[in-house]
């Protein structure tokens, strides 16, 4: 009974050091990768957005792109974008209205799109003289080009970019 007692005794000694190497060894792991996680930069400040704004938003950039890309009526994606500017400049997709505005207004510029504009006010006219369409084209593309500089659409802007300097 005795040896018994002794072999357990030493079985246990064994697993005991066995397990504070195991525990050691977890506890370093998880300390590694803890402060890992903790030492990452943040790539992009994280901004409360309200989620029914954002909705909105969102909604109204469907309809733009939607006006943009298949009914090629750049008249009407430009005053949606500028709805989601003037309504919630915070938008996660600022990047994609920026560009979309730009190149709607570059587009109106050159009487580009199905969408024939009718301008009945002095205001209108003004507003959508190809000079003014221009210059709102240069501006929307350059605020993307400063503010989202790792866009998926800063290649094609600044290659807009440039034929619009060109054009000045």
């Amino acid at each position: 009974m005795q040896t018994y007692i002794q072999c357990f005794a030493s079985n246990l000694k064994v697993s005991l050091s066995s397990m504070k190497k195991v525990f050691i060894i977890f506890a370093l792991v998880f300390l590694s990768f803890s402060t890992l996680v903790f030492a990452q930069k943040q790539i992009e400040p994280q901004i409360q957005r309200d989620p029914i704004l954002e909705a909105d938003s969102k909604a109204n950039l469907e309809v733009a792109l939607h006006y943009f890309k298949l009914k090629k009526a750049y008249k009407a994606s430009l005053l949606r974008c500028e709805e989601i500017i003037a309504a919630n400049p915070e938008f996660s997709r600022m990047d994609e209205v920026l560009f979309v505005a730009g190149m709607s207004s570059y587009y109106l510029s050159n009487n580009k799109g199905k969408q024939k504009l009718i301008l009945k006010t002095e205001d209108e006219k003004l507003r959508f003289a190809p000079k003014t369409l221009r210059k709102d084209a240069f501006d929307y593309l350059s605020q993307l080009k400063e503010k989202y500089p790792n866009s998926t659409y800063i290649g094609e802007t600044e290659k807009n970019l440039k034929l619009l300097e060109d054009q000045k």
